[in-house]
């Protein structure tokens, strides 16, 4: 315990190995766990994008996909390492395409089939490659996808990561409106859905160090795998003790099941803002509204990441400079991955037929291309707006 808090300290004031991305703004340069891309066009206006690592493996995963007709946003939260969120970004997207292909359209279904089509292929990699790796039955992630199409916003959630959109009222304020339910269990109404879900189980959530958690492990109700928490040919041996339960599983305590929220975009609209757990532990809905509303759009999404950082370092009374010193995994002492997405929204393009580029963005590797959503041509996405 004493050679962690030590190296923690260490940590504050030796060099750390540069590598990855370098932001150009001076207040970030030295932090070379920061990745971004500062801004980008989609079918519907700007967007911006950035993460920052602090476990050893990098757990969050991100995603924009643009096309002429639509935009789509992936944020993957993983839990107890990275396998999951990465197998989400690979794949959900692309269930996402033919479903919509498949049915003409786009619809709160074809959202949630991609969920489950997802969530069966981890289920069936962790039985193909359990035998070499137990603990891959542990590994799960939060999923938030956004999909912008023929005038309509689609959200569709499984964890406590979070959507919000900023609203301008007439009095040229802006109003931040959440869009999605956390399901985590530090919330009452989540607590009181898995007790009457479990009506026979006492210990369907425990409170442990003061934290409200399912079967005293997990706090998000929701997610892609944790395969041992769903099924009973994936529970782990007595060996690992953190995953144990109390009783045999008899029917799954968590679902990859995601609360979907459908509307159609209002002319007082102005931007949605996509992130990981880690940034709302530092920020409000709408304190994070306000800077975005207030601030340049280039770079936005960093800014964003860079307040949460200067937060997490004022509540341990140091400076965001000693901050940046501190190498991935000894990092998480001090805040969480962050993933952050901003998707502003200029009204004058919907229903514009404006050219934009097909385009691919993926968070922290640099990688950029040509989307998939060609697959969707021939799909009106206008027409889509009254479905």
């Amino acid at each position: 315990m004493f050679s962690w808090l030590r190296r923690i300290a260490e940590a504050c004031w030796r060099p750390v190995q540069r590598f990855g991305h370098m932001s150009k703004d001076d207040e970030d340069k030295g932090d070379n766990l920061l990745w971004c891309k500062d801004l980008c066009r989609h079918s519907l206006g700007d967007f911006s994008i950035a993460v920052v690592q602090a476990n050893e493996f990098l757990e969050d995963q991100s995603q924009v996909e643009v096309g002429r007709d639509g935009t789509f946003v992936g944020i993957y939260d993983g839990h107890g390492g990275p396998e999951a969120s990465r197998f989400v970004r690979d794949n959900l997207f692309l269930h996402l395409m033919r479903f919509t292909r498949e049915h003409g359209m786009m619809s709160e279904d074809v959202l949630r089939r991609a969920f489950s089509a997802t969530e069966d292929g981890f289920l069936a990699h962790v039985r193909r490659t359990r035998q070499e790796k137990p603990l891959i039955a542990a590994i799960g992630t939060c999923c938030l996808v956004g999909v912008i199409w023929g005038g309509r916003l689609y959200v569709a959630n499984a964890g406590d990561s979070r959507a919000v959109i900023g609203c301008l009222e007439r009095s040229n304020n802006i109003i931040a409106e959440q869009l999605t339910r956390d399901h985590n269990a530090c919330m009452e109404e989540v607590r009181q859905e898995l007790r009457s879900l479990h009506p026979d189980d006492s210990h369907i959530v425990v409170q442990k160090h003061g934290v409200w958690r399912v079967k005293g492990i997990i706090q998000v109700s929701r997610s892609i795998g944790d395969a041992y928490l769903k099924r009973p040919e994936f529970a782990l041996g007595p060996s690992y003790l953190r995953f144990r339960l109390s009783e045999p599983l008899h029917r799954p305590v968590l679902t990859a099941e995601p609360s979907v929220y459908t509307r159609i975009i209002r002319p007082q609209d102005k931007f949605i803002i996509f992130a990981s757990d880690g940034l709302w532990e530092h920020l409000t809905n709408q304190e994070a509204a306000e800077i975005v509303n207030s601030c340049p759009r280039a770079g936005i999404a960093r800014r964003l990441v860079r307040t949460a950082l200067q937060e997490a370092a004022r509540k341990r009374e140091m400076r965001y400079s000693d901050l940046k010193k501190v190498d991935k995994g000894i990092r998480r002492f001090f805040h969480d991955d962050i993933s952050v997405v901003v998707i502003y929204i200029d009204h004058e393009l919907l229903g514009a037929n404006m050219p934009v580029p097909e385009l691919s963005v993926i968070g922290f590797v640099d990688a950029v291309g040509p989307s998939d959503f060609s697959v969707l041509q021939g799909i009106n996405g206008r027409a889509m707006a009254h479905i």
